[in-house]
């Protein structure tokens, strides 16, 4: 470790007042305000202060139990102590490989006091993704439970140097079987517990790596987002100053660890000094029990979710009178969850935020009027409303051309919450971004989304749907041309995979393929390779697949007769239709099935 980077704690000190850097001014397009970028502000230091001037708060509940400020520092501070003498280049980064539990949360208070980059990985993903992960990541180590250990075992075999692994919950004697010896853990519980927490904090350089998430990449492999210190900071100064959030608020997890909403959750909780309640699997079939058993305030999901508790009749009036904010995102808005989550919970204020990973968690929001918005919707969906302050946007044509206010086109955005690009992939950054003018004159890099919008008369956005081959199936952003490119890899000569019934509003995955000599080998190949919603919950077997008068696959018939609008097609293609059952699938993200970047 470089002393020079480190400063000492001192337990008098403001720790807010520890990495703070002035982000460039930026200016915005349409709609948004001009004005100096929030100040970055150290997420380790915040998390401490708290600890400090509240230890006995609860900071986390999980697995029916809860953990204060001063315990979860005080085991953090372990972690991070023996993560910093593993150290062995300037840049660390640190794989948390766990299922909703313990040290998901403390993992990543870990990383951080560290001064690492923090890696989500899922358990439930099948282990090729997730070596694929490992390794693109270049992990320096693993903090891993005990329940994650096997699957991890699994994941890690075909890597020809796997990363050493902490096992934070058990000693090495404790583990299932003979550990394998590819897996090296280096240090176990009781090596963690006896560490003196780390005594400092490491100054942290805006542009380095907060954390780097992996979403469905479109040449079968995942790709990785990272996200700097500055964009983490500029995200939460924006939302720290919109929300009232309090001490004594209890938020929601929803949202697996691999789902960048995620974060939300957890650093505006812990800077407000408030409680992060995490549902287990089981409790996410009975989201009203869990909202009134840990006296929720503040609910953050996809709208998929409240779908399922609507259809269940669950949505009486006033049945959630401990919310104060109710918080949607991932994917549309349907007017009508909208209305009845309302009517459920009439004294909180309902929100449907938009982004993609890319602009860190959430660029746009719209505050749901129950007299207004309805007027404002489209297609029967919510608005996203309006960029965040800092941000601009710019709504562009297929010739990449600005269009008048009212037209159809691509949203951009720029700002200070703008990733640095794809990891280790710069022709794929190039290929997203784009170099327009902003409202001063001064050419910028804005990320184009791929999401079609029009501007409303007001200056809020509706988004109408996809300009590329990416859906969102209930949170998750999948990449058509992956689950394409795995059919292939799977025995398929050709493959098209289209979102069903439509993409505005998708339930699911349908694919049409030719070649394969089984459908059901293809079905086992995909269950191994590709997380549980990415799976076609559809296959039809053809002998050819149709044409557009380009000579390209005629995508808009095939997704016409996925929707069920078209009469079959000749009598002469042969059909195998495979519907892929729920129970036979891996064990899923949630029980709800939800899904994102």
């Amino acid at each position: 470790m470089d002393d020079r980077r480190v400063k000492p704690i001192n337990k008098n000190q403001d720790h807010s007042t520890l990495q703070r850097r002035t982000v460039p001014q930026r200016a915005t397009v349409h709609g948004t305000q001009a004005g100096a970028n929030p100040q970055p502000r150290s997420v380790a230091a915040d998390f401490l202060a708290r600890a400090e001037r509240n230890p006995d708060a609860v900071g986390l509940v999980v697995n029916a139990r809860s953990y204060t400020y001063a315990e979860m520092a005080d085991t953090a501070g372990r972690w991070a102590a023996r993560l910093r003498a593993l150290r062995s280049r300037e840049s660390m980064r640190i794989g948390i490989y766990a299922y909703r539990s313990a040290t998901n949360y403390l993992g990543v208070l870990a990383a951080i006091f560290a001064g690492a980059t923090f890696v989500p990985l899922n358990p439930t993903f099948p282990g090729a993704r997730t070596g694929q992960m490992v390794q693109q990541a270049d992990l320096d180590a693993i903090l891993v439970d005990i329940e994650s250990l096997p699957s991890l075992a699994d994941a890690l075999l075909a890597l020809r140097d796997a990363p050493p692994l902490l096992l934070t919950d058990a000693r090495r004697h404790d583990a299932p079987g003979a550990t394998p010896s590819h897996c090296r853990i280096v240090l176990d519980r009781g090596d963690l517990h006896a560490s003196p927490p780390a005594s400092a904090l490491p100054e942290t350089n805006p542009a380095d790596m907060a954390y780097l998430l992996f979403t469905s990449g479109s040449t079968g492999a995942p790709k990785g987002v990272p996200v700097s210190n500055a964009n983490l900071a500029a995200f939460l100064a924006f939302n720290r100053e919109r929300y009232d959030f309090r001490a004594d608020d209890r938020f929601s997890q929803t949202f697996d660890h691999t789902f960048d909403l995620s974060i939300f959750d957890m650093f505006m909780a812990w800077g407000a000094g408030a409680a992060l309640c995490v549902p287990q699997q089981g409790e996410l079939l009975a989201p009203l029990r869990f909202i009134a058993d840990h006296a929720i305030t503040v609910w953050f999901s996809v709208p998929s979710l409240a779908a399922l508790m609507l259809r269940r009749n669950l949505l009486a009036p006033a049945c959630m009178p401990t919310l104060r904010w109710s918080l949607f995102c991932g994917e549309s808005l349907p007017r009508s969850i909208a209305e009845a989550w309302q009517r459920a919970a009439p004294d909180c204020t309902v929100e449907n935020l938009y982004g993609p990973t890319e602009l860190t968690i959430a660029c746009a929001v719209h505050r749901w009027d129950p007299n207004i918005s309805p007027l404002l919707c489209e297609h029967d969906n919510v608005p996203i409303g309006r960029v965040y302050a800092p941000l601009s946007a710019v709504v562009v044509d297929e010739r990449l051309v600005p269009v008048a206010d009212g037209g159809v086109g691509e949203l951009c955005v720029a700002g200070p919450q703008t990733f640095p690009g794809y990891w280790r992939a710069e022709r794929l950054t190039a290929e997203r971004m784009l170099a327009l003018p902003d409202a001063a004159g001064d050419i910028r890099q804005f990320y184009r989304t791929g999401d079609l919008v029009r501007r409303l008369p007001n200056g809020e956005l509706v988004c109408l749907g996809r300009s590329d081959s990416q859906v969102k199936l209930n949170g998750y952003r999948i990449e058509l041309t992956e689950i394409e490119a795995v059919l292939r890899q799977s025995g398929c000569i050709d493959a098209v995979a289209v979102a069903w019934p439509t993409a505005v509003r998708p339930k699911g995955i349908a694919a049409f393929v030719t070649g394969p000599a089984s459908l059901a080998e293809v079905k086992a190949s995909l269950r191994g390779r590709l997380p549980r919603y990415m799976v076609p919950r559809r296959i039809e077997l053809l002998d050819e697949i149709p044409l557009n008068v380009n000579g390209k696959a005629d995508r808009k018939l095939l997704s016409q007769r996925a929707a069920g609008s078209t009469p079959d097609a000749t009598a002469s293609v042969r059909i195998a239709v495979s519907t892929i059952s729920a129970t036979s699938a891996p064990r899923d993200r949630s029980a709800t099935g939800r899904a994102r970047p």
